[in-house]
């Protein structure tokens, strides 16, 4: 999470005022409105790649798949935009704002170097707090693997490291063929 645009407290409402007047999409986490940074070319073409081989396999069945334009807020107050964020069945909205889903059964982020402990660690705390959150995946900049995060019948999340040649099963009914992600996300020789 980067610096917060100013050092006082924001309502929700003050927020969702600053989304609608604005270009760019901030976070909210209490009190505080923080900007969102802007992702590099090879972040954005995983996400574009993770989406694109997901949506194929989601097309026709209970679950949908939503890019980073989707809002999502967790009961511990955090409002943010994942990468993707998959819902099975009919979304729920938040009662406090319309624009965004409080029910998203798998989350996923490509990390990046300015962002990676935030994900892994208090972001992914916040998201644990999603009773409907099933799964959270981690895309890796840095070499071509996911870490899939598995929420256990008793509450605790499992973790798994999925590399290349291997498949991450997602427990919405998809998964994700490592080598076809990285493979789908790389520059055009040329």
């Amino acid at each position: 999470m980067s610096v917060p645009l100013h050092q006082s407290n924001f309502t929700y409402a003050d927020y969702l005022a600053l989304e609608a007047s604005s270009n760019v999409k901030h976070e909210f986490l209490s009190g505080q409105i923080y900007a969102m940074a802007g992702g590099t070319p090879e972040h954005a073409a995983l996400a574009a790649a993770a989406i694109g081989l997901l949506f194929a396999q989601l097309r026709g069945g209970n679950c949908r798949a939503y890019d980073a334009d989707l809002r999502v807020r967790t009961p511990s107050g955090l409002a943010t935009y994942p990468d993707i964020s998959i819902i099975c069945g009919p979304s729920v909205r938040d009662e406090d704002d319309s624009q965004a889903v409080t029910n998203p059964a798998l989350i996923i982020e490509v990390l990046s170097r300015s962002t990676e402990d935030y994900d892994t660690g208090d972001k992914f705390e916040h998201y644990k707090t999603l009773p409907s959150l099933k799964q959270y995946v981690l895309v890796s900049h840095r070499d071509r693997s996911v870490e899939v995060w598995t929420r256990e019948n008793d509450n605790r999340w499992r973790s798994a490291i999925v590399r290349e040649g291997a498949t991450a099963e997602l427990l919405v009914g998809a998964q994700l063929d490592i080598h076809e992600l990285y493979e789908a996300a790389a520059e055009p020789r040329v």
